[in-house]
C-alpha cells in the first residue's frame, strides 16, 4: 500500500497495487512526453496571452489618444491641482501672438513625453491674443517693448489660476521681423523685457526665455509640433504603424533604433518655402565644403526628459528658401518678363506689351486673361495663353537648381530622401493650390493633379469667372487666387518634383491645411522642446511617493512574462520529479510485496512437511 502527503498539510490515504492504473506509474518515456506536452501547452499559452494583452494595450492605447484628440477641444478645466500651464509669445513681422498651453502632471513613464495641449477657455476657444503691428517696428523706442507685450501677458495672466503662475514659464520668441535688425537694436528690445516683465509679472521667466530665434529653430519647432500632434514620437508598438530605422547621432554606428516613421514638413508661403525632415541615417559627403554647409541645416536634439535614453533622440534637415514663396516668385517671373520684353522692344523697334491690341502672351495665365504689370516707367499688358506645360519649362531656370550631387534650390545641400519609406505633409501654398479651385486637397496624385492643372489653365477666364460666382471654388477662394493659380500650380509642381526632386510616382505627400481638424503653430513645438526636461521633476516625485507600487508596476505580468514562463517550467520540473519520486517508492514497495509473498510461500512448504 502506498501513503501520499502534502506539505503544510498532510493527507494521506492508501490504494492496493493490484488495482493502481498503469497510467499513473508511467515509465521514463512516457515521463518525458507528458513533460514535453505540458512544456508545449505552457507555451502555446503564454504566447496567446501575451499576445491577447500586447493587442488589448495598443487597442486601449489608440482610445486613449483618439479620446486625448477629442478632450483637447474641450474647456480646460483650470480647477484640476495638477494641471500645469506654459506661455509661448511669437513675436512675428506682421505681429504677436500669445500661446496658452496646458498640460496634466507627467504619468511617471520615462519614456513618455508630457501631454502638451492647447488651453481652451469656457467657450472651447484656443487661449490666444494677437496685437499688431510687430515689435520690430519699436526699433527706434527700444524702451516701449514692455508696454508693447504687456496687453498679451495681461490676457493670458487672467486664464491661468493666480496661484499657477510662478511656475508658468513664459517663452517669448521671435521671428523674421527682428532677424533684419541689428544686434544693438535686437539687443535693446530684449534688454527691455527682461527688465520689465519681471516687475509686472509673476510668470517663470529668466535672460534664457526671451530670444531671437533662427529660420533653422523655427523650422525644427513646426516639425516638432506636427509631429507631435501626429502621434510619432509614441512609440508604443502597433501593426498600423509604420517604422523606420535610425542611427543614433553621436552613438556607435552600428547601433540602431526601429521606431515609428516620422513625417517630413513642407511649407510654401508667400515669400518663402520651407522644407523639414527627419535623416534617419548619417549621410556622406562630396566635399568639406559641403559638410561644412549641411552641419548649418541639420540639427539632432533630444526631446526626451532624460539625456542618457536615445528613443527621442532625432537628426532633421531644416531650410528655408527666401524668394522661393508663391507671390515672390511670381514677381520674379513678372520682373523677368518686363526685362525681357523692354530689351527685346529696344533692339527690335517693337512695342508689345504697351498696349492691350498687342499684349505679352504669358503661358502662366488662364486663357484670354487680361492682366497688367507695373514697369519701372510704364505699364505692360499680359494676356494669358492657359499652357501648363509651357509655363512650367519657363519657370524650371528660377529654381536655380546646380549639377551637384544632394542638392535642390539653388545649389543648397540636401539629404538623401528614402521615397519609399517616408511620409511628408504639404501646408500652405501646398495646400491652397490642391485645394482652393482643384478641389483636390489630401493624398496627393502627381498625374492627376498635373491634368487638373492643366485643364484650369486652357480653361477661357469669362467660364472661370462663371464657376467662381456659382460658388463651384472653396469658400475662401477669391479672383486673387483664380487669376496667378495656374502659375502657382506650375511653381508648385516644379519646385516639389525639380526642386526638391520628389520622384512623379511619389505617392506619401498629404496636402492639408489642419492637422487632426485644428491648426498647428511651431509654438507647440517650442514649448513642447524647451520644456522637455520638466518631467523628471514629476518622475523623481512619483518614485517617491510609491516605490511598492512602481516595483509592482515594473513586475507585471505584462512586462515580465519571462518571469512567469521560468516559475511554470520550475512547477513543470517539481511534478515530473514528484512522479519519479511516485515511481521509486512504488518499485520499492512491488519489491517488498514480492519478498513477503516469497516468505509466505516457503513458510507453508515447511509446515506441510
Amino acid at each position: 500500500r502506498i501513503s501520499f502527503s502534502c506539505l503544510p498539510a498532510f493527507w494521506h490515504f492508501s490504494m492496493s497495487p493490484l488495482v493502481l492504473p498503469r497510467l499513473w506509474l508511467p515509465s521514463i518515456r512516457q515521463l518525458l512526453f507528458f513533460g514535453l506536452v505540458l512544456g508545449f501547452l505552457g507555451l502555446l499559452y503564454l504566447l496567446l496571452v501575451t499576445g491577447k494583452v500586447q493587442r488589448t494595450y495598443i487597442f486601449h492605447s489608440l482610445v486613449a489618444r483618439h479620446l486625448a484628440r477629442v478632450t483637447d477641444i474641450e474647456a480646460t478645466d483650470t480647477s484640476n491641482p495638477n494641471l500645469n500651464y506654459g506661455l509661448v509669445v511669437d513675436c512675428g513681422s506682421s505681429g504677436s501672438r500669445v500661446f496658452v498651453y496646458c498640460w496634466p502632471r507627467h504619468n511617471g513613464n520615462p519614456h513618455d513625453l508630457l501631454d502638451i495641449r492647447q488651453m481652451r477657455d469656457q467657450h472651447r476657444k484656443p487661449v490666444v491674443m494677437k496685437i499688431k503691428p510687430g515689435i520690430s517696428e519699436l526699433a527706434n523706442s527700444p524702451e516701449k517693448a514692455s508696454d508693447y507685450i504687456h496687453p498679451l501677458l495681461s490676457f493670458a495672466a487672467q486664464h491661468i489660476p493666480k496661484h499657477k503662475h510662478q511656475e508658468t514659464p513664459l517663452y517669448i520668441l521671435c521671428t523674421a521681423g527682428m532677424r533684419v535688425l541689428s544686434d544693438s537694436q535686437k539687443e535693446a528690445l530684449l534688454e527691455d523685457l527682461r527688465t520689465d516683465i519681471p516687475v509686472h509679472f509673476n510668470f517663470l521667466f529668466s535672460d534664457s526665455h526671451v530670444e531671437v530665434i533662427s529660420g533653422k529653430q523655427e523650422g525644427v519647432y513646426a516639425w516638432i509640433g506636427i509631429n507631435f500632434v501626429l502621434g510619432r514620437f509614441n512609440h508604443v508598438d502597433s501593426e498600423r504603424d509604420v517604422v523606420v530605422e535610425v542611427q543614433i547621432p553621436g552613438g556607435d554606428q552600428q547601433e540602431a533604433l526601429v521606431r515609428k516613421r516620422t513625417a517630413g514638413v513642407l511649407d510654401m508661403g508667400g515669400v518663402s518655402t520651407q522644407i523639414a525632415y527627419e535623416v534617419p541615417k548619417s549621410v556622406s559627403f562630396a566635399s568639406p565644403q559641403q559638410e561644412e554647409v549641411a552641419k548649418n541645416l541639420l540639427a539632432e536634439f533630444n526631446l526626451g526628459c532624460d539625456a542618457h535614453r536615445t528613443e527621442h533622440v532625432y537628426r532633421v534637415y531644416v531650410s528655408t528658401f527666401l524668394g522661393f514663396g508663391g507671390n515672390a516668385a511670381r514677381q520674379r517671373y513678372e520682373e523677368s518678363i518686363v526685362r525681357n520684353t523692354l530689351s527685346k522692344n529696344k533692339l527690335l523697334g517693337q512695342h508689345v506689351g504697351e498696349t492691350a491690341e498687342s499684349p505679352i502672351l504669358d503661358p502662366c495665365l488662364p486663357t484670354d486673361l487680361q492682366d497688367e504689370v507695373l514697369a519701372a516707367t510704364q505699364k505692360l499688358h499680359l494676356r494669358g495663353t492657359g499652357d501648363f506645360d509651357l509655363c512650367r519649362q519657363l519657370l524650371q531656370p528660377f529654381l536655380n537648381r546646380t549639377n551637384e550631387t544632394h542638392s535642390s534650390l539653388s545649389g543648397v545641400y540636401q539629404p538623401p530622401i528614402d521615397y519609399h519609406n517616408s511620409q511628408f505633409y504639404g501646408f500652405s501654398e501646398f495646400y491652397y493650390c490642391t485645394e482652393d479651385v482643384l478641389r483636390m486637397g489630401g493624398d496627393f496624385n502627381s498625374s492627376k493633379y498635373a491634368s487638373a492643372a492643366k485643364s484650369y489653365c486652357a480653361t477661357q477666364w469669362r467660364t472661370l469667372k462663371e464657376r467662381f460666382d456659382s460658388g463651384l471654388y472653396a469658400s475662401h477662394a477669391d479672383v486673387h487666387r483664380l487669376k496667378y493659380q495656374c502659375f502657382k500650380s506650375a511653381w508648385m509642381f516644379e519646385v516639389f518634383h525639380s526642386g526638391f526632386s520628389f520622384p512623379k510616382d511619389y505617392k506619401n505627400l498629404k496636402t492639408a491645411l489642419l492637422v487632426y481638424d485644428k491648426e498647428v503653430q511651431w509654438t507647440l513645438g517650442a514649448i513642447l522642446y524647451r520644456t522637455r526636461f520638466l518631467p523628471l521633476r514629476d518622475i523623481q516625485q512619483e518614485s517617491l511617493k510609491g516605490i511598492h507600487s512602481h516595483w509592482r508596476h515594473s513586475f507585471s505580468f505584462v512586462n515580465n512574462y519571462y518571469l512567469f514562463l521560468a516559475c511554470f517550467l520550475v512547477v513543470l520540473l517539481s511534478i515530473l520529479l514528484y512522479l519519479l519520486r511516485l515511481r521509486r517508492i512504488h518499485s520499492r514497495t512491488m519489491q517488498r510485496l514480492y519478498l513477503l509473498a516469497g516468505n509466505g510461500e516457503k513458510g507453508l512448504h515447511l509446515n506441510l512437511i
